[in-house]
């Protein structure tokens, strides 16, 4: 069953199961891929569409006629290297790691057909966000890598967020009628944070995930001393895709105030 808040493990083949699509009312799965050098994966599905994300490492893709191959040393390159692969329904997709690789995968059912995209960082949003914001206490940096900007025939959206030592993310607490995955990522084992689901909150530990249903907030925030990257993922509902959240009413004044 799927949480809201959950530590899932990885499985005896190398896979995180996060969510499944309509699983809990998610409406895509989710999962991290961990990859042995020299292990191949193949991926393809009659009705949905699939991203590939790279987090880290160093893998070959193979989809229709075409090839790449690319390498990332770490997540934790304020997405300088950020490279996520998007293809449509019915595409095949071969997965070659030539080093420990790890891939987030995100696939949604979709009719539409579309040609694959492999994103590089360079035609990626890369902005920091809320420096001016209480007294830079949420400046973070966030690259979107799909949406309905760029893709409008796609059902999924999927970025990352970087957050850096004592700062907020997702403030002031924001939400949206489309469901949202946050996968986490600390810089050391022992790093933390807090994520906050309408009026409950969790404690961010490393490869956590959170499930953002019905339109609650969910504002988070980094530990002293600890980097959080966060992978968010969203799927658009039916003739109601996500083009911007909704931030809660009671706290937008922190956007005008002086600190």
């Amino acid at each position: 069953m799927v949480k809201e808040f959950d530590y899932p493990k990885f499985m005896p083949d190398g896979v995180q199961h996060l969510t499944l699509d309509h699983g809990e009312n998610s409406w895509m799965s989710t999962s991290v891929y961990r990859m042995k050098e020299g292990e191949v994966r193949k991926f393809q599905f009659a009705d949905q569409e699939q991203a590939f994300l790279l987090m880290y490492g160093d893998a070959e893709f193979w989809w229709n006629d075409q090839k790449e191959r690319i390498a990332r040393k770490t997540f934790f390159d304020q997405g300088e290297g950020t490279a996520c692969l998007h293809v449509c329904r019915g595409t095949e997709v071969t997965v070659t790691a030539f080093a420990e690789t790890e891939i987030m995968w995100e696939a949604t059912e979709n009719e539409r057909e579309f040609s694959a995209k492999l994103y590089h960082a360079d035609e990626i949003s890369n902005v920091i966000v809320g420096e001016e914001l209480c007294g830079g206490t949420c400046t973070r940096r966030v690259t979107t890598i799909i949406d309905y900007n760029n893709a409008p025939y796609s059902n999924l959206v999927i970025g990352e967020t970087y957050t850096m030592q004592g700062s907020w993310a997702g403030y002031p607490p924001h939400g949206h009628r489309q469901p949202e995955v946050y996968y986490y990522r600390t810089d050391k084992p022992q790093g933390f944070g807090a994520c906050f689901i309408g009026d409950e909150a969790y404690v961010i530990k490393d490869r956590s995930v959170s499930i953002l249903l019905d339109g609650r907030t969910h504002p988070q925030v980094t530990a002293p001393g600890y980097q959080l990257y966060i992978v968010w993922m969203i799927r658009h509902l039916p003739d109601d895709p996500w083009v911007d959240r909704i931030e809660d009413p009671e706290h937008v004044w922190v956007r005008k105030a002086q600190f």
